[in-house]
């Protein structure tokens, strides 16, 4: 039976893709001469946020995720960030291919604001692997990749940022339900402001809230695009 091990050598935001995307390059290896004629490969990522250190704004940022730092050891829990599927091409020995993780800027989901969090260094991630392998020399063996293969990998704080930027430049996201989005979209016509941004400044100048001033010449919306 064929034994395969996985390693992560590289992580980078793809500046071509529609949407947030990362592209981890995977280095497989599979024991013996015989070839493997496809991988069906399936691959869960998961932060372990247990693994690195927080500065004090880091750790604030996250309380809403793992509570006061005194709690941590009972609470920093591992967090899921991706499962992805990759078909890997035919290979004797040793190949490399990239994996590809849509990304989302969603800050309702726990990943999302796990990365928003952190001001710098590292993320440390776990690839769990598992799947199907076609194997054998002059024909076909079906194989399952076992399910305790598995590879770490630190990923760069600041290549999730440049990610980041790329789609959503200087801007952040919220998601509202809709009756709040038509109370929001009312009280914003009521005062005729011409954009949602100014909506929400109106809003936290009535509260006494003082927002910082705007950076650039763009308005941006409360989904994180320019405002027309």
């Amino acid at each position: 039976m064929t034994e395969f091990s996985f390693a992560c050598t590289g992580v980078r935001a793809d500046r071509y893709a529609a949407g947030p995307t990362l592209v981890f390059r995977l280095r497989i290896t599979a024991t013996g001469d015989e070839p493997v004629h496809a991988l069906a490969l399936r691959c869960q990522i998961r932060i372990e946020p247990a693994r690195r250190g927080y500065e004090a704004a880091e750790a604030g940022a996250l309380t809403d995720l793992f509570g006061e730092r005194s709690r941590w050891g009972s609470t920093l829990h591992p967090v899921q960030f991706a499962q992805v599927s990759v078909m890997v091409p035919a290979f004797t020995g040793e190949t490399e291919t990239d994996l590809v993780v849509p990304c989302t800027y969603d800050m309702d989901i726990a990943a999302t604001r796990y990365f928003a969090a952190l001001t710098g260094g590292e993320v440390p991630l776990l690839m769990l692997f598992s799947g199907t392998a076609f194997t054998g020399a002059g024909g076909f063996r079906v194989e399952p990749v076992p399910w305790d293969r598995e590879a770490a990998f630190r990923m760069p704080v600041a290549v999730w940022r440049e990610m980041v930027e790329q789609h959503f430049p200087g801007c952040g996201w919220i998601r509202l339900p809709r009756d709040t989005m038509d109370a929001l979209l009312a009280f914003r016509s009521r005062r005729a402001l011409p954009s949602w941004e100014a909506a929400v400044r109106a809003l936290l100048d009535e509260a006494g809230t003082a927002a910082p001033p705007r950076q650039g010449p763009a308005l941006t919306s409360i989904t994180g695009r320019t405002a027309p």
